[in-house]
């Protein structure tokens, strides 16, 4: 196990551009409209759920 060897902060800045990509992708595909209605509602439910966890922790 002398390999190359990622050091695990490394691993998770590869892992974070990885998603961050992702999630711009998705981002792009759907401000231009090519995203499945039941994608779309997925989407808005998760939105919907953050939103709401992020202000029960603000009121508390």
């Amino acid at each position: 196990m002398n390999g190359a060897v990622i050091p695990r902060e490394q691993a998770f800045v590869n892992a974070r551009r990885i998603l961050d990509a992702a999630r711009a992708r998705r981002d792009h595909d759907r401000a231009a409209g090519r995203l499945g209605p039941e994608v779309e509602l997925t989407l808005r439910r998760l939105e919907r759920q953050q939103t709401r966890a992020v202000e029960h922790r603000t009121a508390a």
